[in-house]
This record gives structure tokens, sequence and C-alpha cells, in this order.
């Protein structure tokens, strides 16, 4: 009996509770787009890492993000292929330019990234096929993301200046969208000529290295870490370097932080709304209440429909969410916008949710038990 009523209440009441749903609905998708922005926006920083193949990443010792790389020398090289079970080793440039758009246009900061055009590089193998990587043999020829284009007063084919030397727009690519400035990728000649910064000796900001089927890849990396008294770079597996990098972008970076701020404000507003809207309803029947007490409905009764008439409002509204949540991430990857809607955010969004739902569905009850059927003659 219980469960018809709780039904039957929803469906002849549902102009009562639809605010109630559509408020869990806003702030499920409030919590989970501030939740895979967050995500998408810290994460960004580590697309070096995660575009390219490469098992291991080797650099200057405490480096904290792959972006604030130094260069280490090229004896670092040297210690890598003098292990047996390391099968490939590739070097990465990362310096910075000024990008200048030869008929006009304002000066946009670069990162100037110099890789390898061979057939087996594994540097932003994921987002440059092989046909791309040998336009960039061609001295001075670039490529940037597509994302990014608009932003360099330069189209495809066309001509400008980084730090006063002339490059060439070669090719789009898509999934290396920057953070404030503009990733140009080219080759490592290029890019020293692009950056005289960048060392020239032989060194690098990274070197990428991948293992012989069977090797012990920890024990490698632990006995390259411990081989001198005086470090000279440190090697990272791919995921541990990503890792850093998201962290440092989270914690450490002011952006990180105030992002996380925003993220904490926007699940107390959706809390105190769905909250509220949810008790308005609950406390808008308590006359339909005060009848069913009148007609001898024991109090635990009571409050098992109203449990259950929270729990379907809850998952109306998760559903509608849901629906939401999907055409925004959509519409955020036609506009390449970073957002990483991931399983886990779309649980805790809804595990904030549902609690809160439950609090409010306790707090009705509560006033439940004021009820009287004395109440139907005021």
């Amino acid at each position: 009996m219980t469960i018809s009523i709780a039904r039957k209440t929803l469906l002849h009441e549902w102009r009562r509770f639809l605010p109630a749903a559509i408020a869990i609905a806003f702030s499920g998708v409030l919590m989970t787009v501030q939740g895979a922005l967050l995500l998408g926006i810290v994460g960004a920083n580590g697309l070096y890492v995660t575009q390219s193949t490469a098992a291991y990443w080797v650099g200057f010792p405490g480096t904290q993000s792959v972006d604030l790389g130094r260069a280490i020398p090229a004896s670092a090289a040297t210690s890598l292929y003098a292990q047996p079970a390391i099968s490939h080793v590739e070097p990465v440039l990362f310096g910075s330019g000024d990008w200048r758009g030869i008929k006009g246009g304002g000066g946009v900061s670069v990162t100037v990234l110099g890789i390898e055009t061979a057939n087996n590089s594994e540097a932003l193998a994921r987002i440059i096929p092989q046909t791309l990587r040998n336009e960039l043999i061609e001295p001075g020829s670039v490529l940037v993301d597509i994302a990014d284009a608009s932003k360099l007063s330069t189209k495809k084919g066309g001509v400008a200046e980084v730090n006063g030397r002339a490059v060439r727009i070669v090719g789009y690519i898509d999934g290396l969208r920057g953070l404030g400035g503009v990733n140009v990728v080219t080759s490592q000649e290029t890019a020293r000529n692009l950056d005289h910064s960048l060392p020239s000796d032989g060194g690098a900001t990274y070197f990428l290295y991948d293992l012989k089927t069977g090797a012990n890849g920890p024990a490698v990396q632990a006995s390259l870490n411990s081989a001198t008294d005086i470090r000279r770079f440190e090697v990272w597996s791919a995921q541990e370097l990503a890792s850093m990098t998201t962290m440092y972008m989270l914690l450490d970076s002011g952006a990180g932080i105030a992002f996380i701020f925003a993220t904490l404000i926007a699940v107390m507003i959706g809390a105190v709304i769905t909250s509220q809207t949810l008790m308005g309803a609950v406390a808008g029947t308590v006359p339909q209440y005060a009848t069913l007490r009148a007609l001898g409905i024991p109090f635990d009764r009571l409050r098992i429909i109203v449990v259950e008439q929270a729990g379907w409002v809850a998952f109306f509204g998760f559903v509608i969410s849901l629906i939401l949540s999907a055409a925004i991430a959509l519409a955020a990857a036609i506009y390449r916008v970073p957002f990483e809607l991931r399983f886990s955010i779309v649980a805790a969004a809804s595990t904030v949710v549902l609690l809160v739902a439950a609090v409010a569905c306790l707090l009705a009850i509560h006033r439940l038990q004021d009820t009287d059927p004395a109440m139907l003659l005021r």
C-alpha cells in the first residue's frame, strides 16, 4: 500500500514535486560540470605525457610538472643507452617564444615543442600521424592545435614569426590545446633555431625511452635513479609524471586552488537548493499525511511513503542531470573545451545529491511527527 500511495501522490501532485526534481537535476549538473572542468583544466598540462606513447620519461631532478622541465645533458642519454633492457631513446625539447603574424596581430606566448620526425617516434604519437610528422622535416615548419588556430592570426599554409624567425603552419593537430598560451610543435632542429636557449650539444629537456619485451621496468628505473651520488637526471614512468603534473596544477598553482574553491562553492549551493526545494515539496503535502494519520495509518508507514517519494524525486532528477551533463560534454567536445567527464565525477555528484536528498527527507519526516489530524480543520 505504501508504494502505491507514494507513486500516486507523485503523479497527482507532480506540479508540487517537479521543482524539487529540477533542483536536484540542476545541482547534479552544477557539480558534474564543475568537476569535469576541474579535471580537464588540471589535466591539460599533462597532455604532453598522455598524448605520447613512451613508457618512461627522464628529466631534471626534482621537476614538479612536465611543463617546468629544465635541460639535462647528453650524458643522460649515454646512461640510457648503457642499459641493455632499454629499446628506444628519444629526446624532446621544451622551449618558448613569442608568436607574431606577418600581416599584423598581437604577440602570443607559445611553447615550442621539438620532437623527432622518425617513423618510430613516440613524443605526441597519439595525435601526430607520420604524414604530419614528415611535414616537420622542412626547416621552419610547425604544427598547431586547431583549437588555438584563431589566436595566431595565421591560417594553415601561412607564414608567421617566432622570436623574429619565420615559421610556416603546415598542419593542424587536435588534442594539445594550451592553457593561456599556444603549443607549437616542430622538429628539434627548428626548435633550436627558434629558441637559442635550448641545448645544442645533444642535451634535451626530456629523454623518452621504452623497454624490451620482458624487461623489469621498475628495476631499470630504480637502477637509473640511483646510478650516481650526484643526480644528473631523474626517471619517472609516464603515469607518475602525468600524476605529478596534475597534482602540481591542482594543489600548488593558484589556478587549481581557485578552481577547487569554486567547485566546493558549487557543491554547497547545489546542496542548499536541493534540500530546501525537496523539504518545501514535502511540507506542502502535510495535510494529506495528516489525513492518512487520521485514517489510522501508523507513523512508520508514513515515513516509508516520504522516503520513497524522496527517492523517486532524486531518481528523476538524477536522470535529467545525466542527460544534461552528456549534452554539455558533447558541446564541450565540439568547441574543444578542456572537459573530462569521468564516471567517478558523475558518481561523486550523484552521491552528494542523494545524501542531500536523504537529509532533506529526514528533516521532513521529523516535521511529520508534529502533524496532527486537527490540522485539517484549520
